[in-house]
């Protein structure tokens, strides 16, 4: 079967024929030297786990030099820390103490969003910054609670038990959930599978993280406010029928005017900071700032006696040990798994995204495999010292940047504050009102809502935007993991619909030149009589080869119906195989039964510069035989020389 079934009468054939002593024989598609089964796994565990090389480093060192150059890849600190001088330490102090000022009533604040105590949130930003000072590879960014995991933490962990009448077995829980995200994130970085985590889109991300910021926002009302009875559900309708039904005798007026008051002062101070950015410092500080003036009103005027909420007690000294305290056996080992592992990918995903921001306007690289396994080390440590999911910060990772810091010494100055904090200040705290720490999340989420990125995605990508919408509504409407389910279903939703849906092109001749593009995109392409040109713009696998073996030949029952009245029908495919990177049994099996449905019609199959993976696969199911050798062409205008030398154009 490898001639062809041509007709006598065929004009592409006859062409040819006539044209035969004109036209040079085509070049030969390269095969590959064939590998056997375990050169070929070696090379796909390479590309797939080991694609960075990092072992390249080693090659040729001698013993000594290997060992050092181990320990400086396990702790980055060996490596950053031999140059280190003076004039870098001023940088990472100065950073260091101003994203301490941020963190200290933030930590107190993401620690209520998470119904921990406030203690809880300051240990977070104390031992977690310490370790990844030692293992992390990024420079800029800061470590510690965030708003989302928090409110993540906050929403599961309730699911399980009280916050308030079983308050021990809500902490163990969160320490036990602490403990196996930090082990999903070192296993996630040890087995190099950090590739798992982009299958959470950008699009699903935005949108996520915008819901969570409304969601947040709308919890802190009961903060703003000075509401007492307030709804636990985090869907917006439930939260504002129980704003609404307090109205009356549910709001305190002076809670109002301080947690008011402040927020605007706060926005105000981030609206100079980002309209002036070397103020950068001024909304940095603000929030501290906030709390030491706030304090000093409440406890001077004694507005608490009036009804406004206060924080009234936060545990001196530093992190004690937890542990005694985590899950380790029975029903709630496997519940604080299912929430850990949640929260787990969420802090990477979120940490990886702002140390690669960071990384890219510095011109450095951060090994991403590195930074799971620090995240993962630093929150397993935090779980067994009274630490709740930490991660990076990406307004405090921004403050760090523009403070000029220029190692992760920046997290050990700012642990270091936190630590003071711990050991002086936090008697001080007693009077510091609810409503200010609400004031303060409200402003710091208010970022995570990039109305630019939702702009751009409808203009780029309608489903993108449908997929951001979607998981925006799902976390305002319902709850963070219906949110979460929703981003992460309507990402794997896209990545099915593109892999079994590729885009397949009909292709035309630019004029007066040897290239063959889309018509949809270049209208001036003309076709060529007798031959239907197309261009697979994806790998070949079972779960799209019908589709492509279908719509090819879809494409050739509309062109002969196009082409009924003419004399020159349709009498060759030729098959564009550039973009094809990979193709399975199944891809084979279509193919060769488009090539069988075409002999039927006396229609020839050629395939034009098939690459060589896809070589070595085709030879291997002896295709060269049956469709013929001279079929598979070094290019389309190779192909085209051969069918219809009059149409082509040597280059």
């Amino acid at each position: 079967m490898s001639g062809r079934i041509v007709s006598r009468e065929d004009p592409v054939q006859s062409e040819r024929h006539s044209e035969a002593g004109s036209v040079a024989p085509p070049s030969k598609v390269g095969v590959p030297p064939r590998k056997n089964a375990w050169e070929e796994f070696k090379s796909v565990v390479n590309e797939t786990f080991f694609s960075d090389q990092p072992l390249r480093h080693f090659k040729d060192q001698p013993k000594r030099k290997k060992v050092a150059l181990f320990v400086q890849g396990l702790f980055p600190v060996f490596q950053w820390g031999r140059g280190y001088n003076f004039s870098k330490f001023k940088g990472d102090l100065i950073a260091g103490l101003t994203i301490a000022s941020l963190c200290i009533p933030q930590d107190i604040g993401y620690a209520k969003l998470a119904n921990l105590p406030a203690e809880n949130g300051l240990y977070s930003s104390f031992v977690p910054p310490l370790v990844y000072a030692v293992m992390g590879s990024s420079r800029d960014i800061a470590i510690g609670p965030v708003a989302v995991v928090s409110l993540l933490l906050g929403t599961l962990l309730s699911q399980v038990y009280d916050p308030v009448k079983e308050a021990e077995e809500y902490k163990r829980l969160a320490f036990t959930a602490t403990f196996f995200a930090g082990v999903t994130q070192l296993a996630l970085g040890f087995l190099r599978l950090g590739f798992l985590i982009d299958f959470l889109s950008h699009a699903a991300i935005v949108g996520f993280m915008g819901g969570a910021a409304v969601t947040i926002a709308l919890q802190q009302l009961k903060g703003l406010l000075g509401i007492k009875n307030f709804t636990k559900k985090t869907d917006i309708i439930s939260v504002m029928r129980s704003v609404w039904s307090n109205v009356q005798h549910g709001w305190n007026w002076q809670t109002i005017l301080i947690g008011v008051s402040f927020l605007v002062f706060l926005l105000a101070t981030k609206y100079i900071g980002k309209k002036h950015k070397k103020l950068f410092w001024i909304p940095a500080i603000a929030p501290l700032t906030s709390v030491i003036l706030s304090t000093f009103f409440v406890y001077i005027t004694r507005a608490d006696k009036d009804g406004v909420q206060i924080v009234k007690h936060i545990d001196k000294g530093i992190n004690p040990p937890s542990l005694d305290q985590i899950f380790f056996h029975g029903d709630n080992l496997t519940k604080g798994f299912k929430i850990g592992v949640v929260a787990g990918l969420i802090a990477l995903t979120e940490a990886v995204a702002i140390a690669r921001t960071f990384a890219d306007l510095k011109d450095y690289e951060i090994n991403g495999n590195k930074e799971m396994m620090a995240l993962g080390t630093m929150n397993i440590a935090g779980s067994m010292t009274s630490c709740y999911v930490a991660t990076g910060s990406f307004s405090r990772s921004a403050v760090n940047y523009m403070a000029g810091c220029s190692t992760p010494m920046s997290n050990i100055v700012m642990a270091c504050v936190v630590l003071l904090t711990l050991e002086l200040i936090t008697p001080l705290f007693k009077y510091t009102p609810n409503a200010i720490l609400a004031s303060i999340i409200i402003c710091a989420v208010i970022g995570l809502i990039d109305i630019d990125a939702v702009i751009l995605l409808w203009k780029i990508d309608k489903f993108d935007f449908i997929a951001c919408m979607g998981a925006f509504f799902g976390v305002v409407f319902d709850s963070v993991e219906i949110g979460l389910l929703i981003a992460v279903s309507l990402s794997l939703f896209k990545i099915l619909l593109q892999v079994t849906r590729p885009r397949i092109a009909l292709l035309g001749k630019l004029p007066k030149i040897a290239i063959f593009r889309n018509i949809l995109q270049y209208p001036g392409a003309k076709r060529i009589d007798g031959i239907l040109m197309v261009r697979v713009d994806s790998s070949i696998y079972f779960s799209n080869a019908n589709y492509v073996k279908e719509r090819i030949l879809r494409w050739l029952a509309d062109e002969t119906e196009k082409l009924k009245d003419q004399s020159l029908p349709i009498k060759v495919v030729v098959i564009d195989m550039s973009p094809v990177n990979d193709i399975d049994t199944s891809g084979i099996h279509a193919i060769e039964g488009l090539y069988s449905h075409l002999q039927k019609k006396e229609i020839e199959l050629a395939l034009a510069n098939p690459g060589p993976v896809i070589m070595e696969k085709l030879l291997a199911a002896n295709f060269d035989k049956l469709i013929g050798e001279d079929n598979i062409f070094l290019s389309v205008n190779e192909a085209i020389k051969t069918y219809a030398p009059n149409a082509a154009l040597d280059p």
